[in-house]
């Protein structure tokens, strides 16, 4: 497939890892503009085709070639950057001079101390670092890996909202679907060594997609039905052969390899017996836990995960956990569980309830064992009940495990492979309560529907922390809220309507005062010291959970000019994005004008985004 202006044209590449060959002869290019998804199982080669693109390996065969002087900005899956940086110094990495919107993306990111050094960085925040690296680079072409991983919601939907308005061109890998739909405008597939283009966004995909698969199937059942009579005719014929037999033996064996191809068949629904659970499941009673600020950082503060949190789990629900980074989601699992204490109340948890926990850490595994030996240490065989059962070799092929690769040793499997390896000897306990900690990071599309399948048809509790909106909109009926400071809210729904809901909130007045603070909240349950579950306690009544918020500092005389010229620059700003929006639209602009102006707007907008943040900041003090 060569792209008409291609900044990236890509010929005949083949590459394998050991004896297994991940693609074979692919062809594509990229053109300027483009904004390209790339899509694949776990194990076939999505990473190793980055990275050859990257000129980080080498492909046994085939051409990558770019357009002369573009600048190529490349977010690895694993960041890596020289010793001794401090976070500005890696943001500012590989950059010639210090971009005037560096700022910007780590506020957006939520990277605050910028001189702390990246070797006390966790593996999330690295990552965010390594994003905003790229970013600042301003690249003519952003290659992606997982670029979703580790960011929150809203740090997601800002990321998803700069890239969809950017004029930059793209090619990223992720398992994020809305993120994918709203972004790209091309999707290439690796499946079965061989490259497939679809030129739309990922519902555009799923539809062609599907066509294909159904041709390709009805081919294989024809070859196979023809491979039948001509197999009969092979056998039969003597071996010295005339030309026109020649001709037919060498069709012969072109057909049995078609006769031989995968058959793709639609997800069949697992629906496996869990254990028995009874109508007592767990009751929150009124936790507190906090973690004090650090004293060798006289910055730091006390951080509020519950307050006279409160709440009594149903049986059968299927929960969703959501906020931002740092905002204690994990920690309330750990405490669940009885992994950490709170500092007071308590979880009473039912007697009949059997945890299974799918954490974000993963699962170390013996690396010299193969699969097939790894699952059947947890168990031999699945209960689907009604005297039905799988054995271990039996599910691993469900989730996408071969007999092949079922034999193979862990320490050859990536990193999706072990995610998904991890995922299996969870499932396969039989538990009755599920509680999955970011379980699609690093989890391939394929691996989701399987997995969104086999919780809908779970027949128990389920507690899901994520920041995959799709994943969440598809397993979960309501939310948990964490907003920080021990601020937890219960929302009836799912995600995608959650955020409808917050939408329809009256802003803040420009006065720096929230409008009608206590309003337009009726789908909303504040859990604090006198609110259980089930019950609506009226947001006038309370502030934060557990109280009132402690006295705030009043903005100072500079802080105030700057607020009130912040409500002109604005003001300015949405004029002139408005102005822009109608003169892209009109049709009257010469190329170049509609360049210069398609240029403007992402910029405007960032300036626009800053503005209005620095504005919620000085706000937030005034209230």
């Amino acid at each position: 497939m060569a792209a008409v202006n291609p900044y990236l044209q890509v010929e005949d590449l083949t590459f394998a890892v050991g004896d297994k060959t991940l693609f074979h002869d692919i062809s594509f290019g990229i053109a300027e503009g483009q904004h390209v998804g790339l899509i694949a199982q776990n194990g076939t080669g999505k990473t190793s085709l980055l990275n050859l693109i990257a000129g980080h390996e080498a492909p046994e065969h085939g051409s990558i070639t770019f357009r002369r002087d573009l600048r190529v900005a490349y977010l690895e899956q694993i960041p890596v950057f020289p010793e001794g940086l401090t976070v500005m110094e890696a943001c500012l990495w590989r950059c010639k001079e210090e971009p005037r919107r560096i700022q910007e993306y780590l506020t957006k990111l939520k990277i605050t101390n910028h001189h702390q050094p990246i070797s006390e960085l966790s593996g999330g925040q690295l990552k965010r670092v390594a994003l905003a690296n790229v970013l600042c680079m301003e690249p003519d072409m952003l290659i992606l890996d997982e670029p979703t991983n580790h960011l929150d919601l809203q740090m997601i939907e800002w990321l998803e909202n700069y890239l969809s308005r950017s004029s930059i061109t793209l090619l990223m890998v992720t398992h994020d679907r809305y993120f994918l739909d709203r972004v790209c405008n091309l999707i290439l597939e690796l499946d079965n060594e061989t490259l497939y283009t679809y030129r739309g966004n990922y519902a555009y995909y799923l539809e062609k997609r599907q066509e294909r698969v159904d041709v390709t199937n009805a081919e294989i059942a024809r070859a196979n039905n023809l491979y039948r009579t001509e197999l009969d005719w092979m056998r039969r014929m003597p071996q010295a052969r005339g030309h026109k037999a020649r001709y037919r033996e060498e069709a012969f064996y072109d057909l049995e390899r078609k006769a031989k191809q995968r058959v793709e068949e639609k997800t069949v629904s697992l629906q496996v017996n869990s254990t028995y659970i009874g109508s007592k499941i767990f009751e929150a009673e009124y936790v507190s836990k906090t973690f004090p600020a650090d004293p060798n950082n006289p910055a730091s503060m006390d951080k509020v995960i519950l307050k006279d949190f409160y709440y009594n789990f149903s049986r059968y629900e299927k929960m969703g956990i959501v906020g931002a980074n740092g905002t204690g989601k994990s920690t309330f699992i750990k405490m669940l569980l009885g992994q950490v204490k709170p500092d007071s109340g308590r979880f009473v948890i039912g007697e009949t309830v059997r945890f299974g926990y799918f954490s974000q850490e993963g699962m170390q595994f013996d690396q010299e064992m193969k699969v097939i030996d790894a699952v059947r240490r947890v168990a031999e065989y699945v209960d689907l009940g009604g005297g039905r059962h799988l054995t271990a070799m039996q599910f691993l092929t469900h989730f996408l495990f071969t007999p092949l690769q079922q034999q193979n040793y862990i320490y050859k499997l990536s990193g999706g492979e072990r995610r998904r390896l991890y995922l299996c000897t969870v499932l396969m306990q039989n538990p009755n309560f599920l509680i999955l900690d970011e379980p699609t990071n690093d989890l391939d599309i394929v691996t989701l529907n399987i997995l969104e399948d086999y919780l809908k048809n779970f027949k128990g509790c389920v507690i899901v922390v994520s920041h995959d909106r799709y994943f969440m909109d598809k397993v979960v009926d309501h939310l948990l809220v964490f907003r920080g400071d021990g601020d937890i809210k219960d929302f009836p729904g799912n995600y995608t309507q959650f955020r409808e809901w917050e939408r329809t909130l009256p802003p803040p007045s420009l006065s720096g005062k929230e409008q009608n603070p206590t309003g337009n909240r009726g789908k909303e349950k504040v859990l604090s010291n006198n609110s259980r579950s089930g019950q609506v306690t009226a947001p006038s009544q309370i502030g934060r959970a557990g109280g009132e918020s402690s006295a705030r500092r009043r903005l100072s005389y500079k802080e105030k000019r700057e607020l009130e010229a912040l409500e002109t620059t604005i003001a300015n700003l949405e004029a002139e994005k408005a102005e822009l929006e109608k003169a892209l639209c009109s049709g009257t602009l010469t190329v170049a004008e509609l360049t210069e102006k398609s240029k403007r707007l992402p910029l405007l907008q960032d300036e626009l985004d800053a503005a209005e943040m620095r504005w919620l900041e000085l706000s937030e003090i005034g209230m």
